[in-house]
């Protein structure tokens, strides 16, 4: 791809405008294409919710030489944006740029990929022939032609459902007025919606904690609020993160915040609870976990499941592409970031040549590389695309120089043994003698404690 020029941009989150920062310094001319009415646009969904990462981690280098040539008053590095933040303050200055504006096409839907002249079926001279890329902006089908594409679409318009196997419950669609998925703004603009009212949350995740910590505040200002954890496993622990140990620190607080409400009484538990069905009782929507023993049923007004996203696929079917049958990423990435195996520690530097595909010239990018994987971070991203970008303009050498430090989570998990300095359970809510909230509520029933640490 040595002689690529043209390089269409899918997506125009952080990620994606980095794409298109890194696509520029190198000679290349970006085609961004982005299915919101403006930049960011699946950010500005969860605009409400801070960051665990800090400044420093939120700009892309590529990105910030552009902006610093127009005076551009970079963020603390070590303060905490919310997801609006980083638009208002970062990706608009960056999209308004005169380098990038001209190239950035909104509310313009990717339908189809394929190769001018080529089906899938077809090889020989396959890799000389440019991409066509079709989308839709509100005036019929439209087409784009391009010698390189980066996928940086994400995965926020694909949340999973609620059914424990992976398929929407039964009943899902028709009761799809009272589910919520990712993480509404309970204490904003969705006030009225949650306020006195029982409110369920699926998942085990940073977003569903996250809201569930927002509803029990929302508890304390509107009466008759009821949050209800609903937990697939049986550990709440898992999910209470590593405290202090967390070098994010803001990922480590939320986590120890969370777990003093549950040991609290503040936040409902339903573990194992793996939704089968759903359907309405009148005003009220029935959650069934039916395939339990015994069977299960929590009656609740609102849902909001929590429970990770997955990559839509749909446009890129035409093209020749090779994903992890688990994971749904590149092959090559899966065994880096797989979540069954590595939940702490750092992620091993990668970029051009783990994200390419067997078709030449096209790449994922951010959080869509990762598939069903939910530890993404953006500076995962930015060091992605300019690996990328020196790969599509032929400079082999910086494209295999990728440097990537992440922040480790200091959790041990999966076969790894812990120690006094990096518990299983994160911090010990109150008591001082145990160190960490499963070793404490092991003790409190009398037990020797959870093994993890002496």
């Amino acid at each position: 791809m040595s002689e690529a020029k043209t390089v269409a941009i899918i997506g125009a989150g952080p990620v994606g405008l980095a794409a298109a920062a890194h696509a520029v310094e190198r000679g290349l001319q970006p085609i961004v294409l982005e299915v919101g009415n403006q930049v960011g646009h699946a950010m500005r969904q969860w605009g409400h919710v801070q960051l665990f990462s800090p400044w420093e981690y939120n700009v892309d280098k590529a990105a910030a030489r552009l902006l610093a040539s127009t005076g551009w008053n970079s963020p603390a590095p070590d303060h905490y944006p919310t997801g609006a933040e980083v638009v208002e303050r970062y990706l608009e200055p960056l999209a308004n740029h005169a380098a990038l504006k001209p190239h950035i096409q909104t509310s313009s839907r990717v339908t189809g990929i394929s190769r001018i002249g080529f089906d899938k079926m077809k090889s020989r001279g396959r890799d000389k022939a440019p991409f066509e890329i079709r989308y839709q902006n509100g005036q019929g089908p439209k087409v784009v032609k391009a010698d390189a594409v980066i996928d940086v679409s994400g995965t926020w318009h694909s949340p999973n459902p609620a059914g424990a196997n992976g398929l929407p419950a039964i009943g899902e669609g028709e009761v799809a007025d009272r589910i919520a998925y990712g993480m509404p703004d309970v204490l904003g603009k969705e006030r009225a919606r949650y306020a006195g009212k029982t409110v369920a949350v699926l998942g085990a995740g940073h977003s569903a904690i996250g809201t569930l910590n927002d509803l029990a505040r929302l508890a304390l200002e509107a009466p008759g609020t009821r949050p209800i954890w609903l937990l697939r496993g049986n550990d709440p622990a898992k999910a209470f993160g590593g405290g202090a140990n967390d070098k994010l620190a803001a990922r480590g607080e939320l986590g120890a915040a969370f777990a003093a409400l549950v040991t609290a009484g503040r936040i409902e538990v339903e573990s194992e609870f793996r939704v089968s069905h759903l359907a309405t009782d009148g005003p009220r929507l029935v959650v069934g976990a039916l395939a339990a023993c015994p069977a299960r049923r929590i009656v609740v007004d609102e849902l909001i499941v929590a429970t990770g996203f997955r990559p839509d696929l749909d446009f890129v079917r035409e093209l020749r592409i090779r994903l992890d049958p688990a994971i749904e990423c590149p092959v090559a990435l899966a065994p880096l970031i797989d979540p069954n195996e590595h939940s702490c520690g750092t992620v091993r530097p990668h970029g051009a040549r783990e994200l390419a595909q067997d078709e030449p010239g096209f790449y994922f990018a951010g959080m869509k590389s990762y598939g069903r994987a939910p530890t993404f971070l953006m500076l995962t991203g930015y060091e992605q695309v300019r690996s990328i970008a020196a790969d599509i303009a032929g400079d082999r050498d910086a494209a295999e120089r990728v440097e990537l430090v992440l922040p480790e989570t200091g959790v041990c998990s999966l076969g790894v043994a812990a120690d006094a300095s990096n518990c299983c359970g994160g911090p010990a809510i109150s008591d001082v003698d145990a160190c960490c909230v499963a070793d404490e509520k092991a003790k409190q029933q009398g037990k020797t404690g959870c093994g993890c640490a002496s």
